[in-house]
């Protein structure tokens, strides 16, 4: 039953198919907290459902960002 929502794209999904930012804790660079705050700048919590699809575009533009910054 798809009962979970992105918060992105509105798109209804599957809970076991739920991703968070707390993903990004397992990347080495941005730090996790750096994403914390830069998601926090979005409205986006570390508890917001994302699909999969929207996960891998905020991952991508994270990533971005903080290659501009350093």
């Amino acid at each position: 039953m798809k009962n979970a929502q992105c918060k992105k794209c509105l798109n209804k999904f599957n809970h076991k198919d739920i991703y968070t930012i707390q993903q990004f804790q397992y990347r080495k660079e941005p730090t996790y907290q750096w994403s914390v705050n830069y998601f926090e700048e979005l409205g986006i919590s570390e508890w917001d459902s994302f699909c999969e699809t929207c996960m891998s575009y905020y991952s991508k533009e994270s990533e971005k960002e903080w290659k501009s910054k350093i």
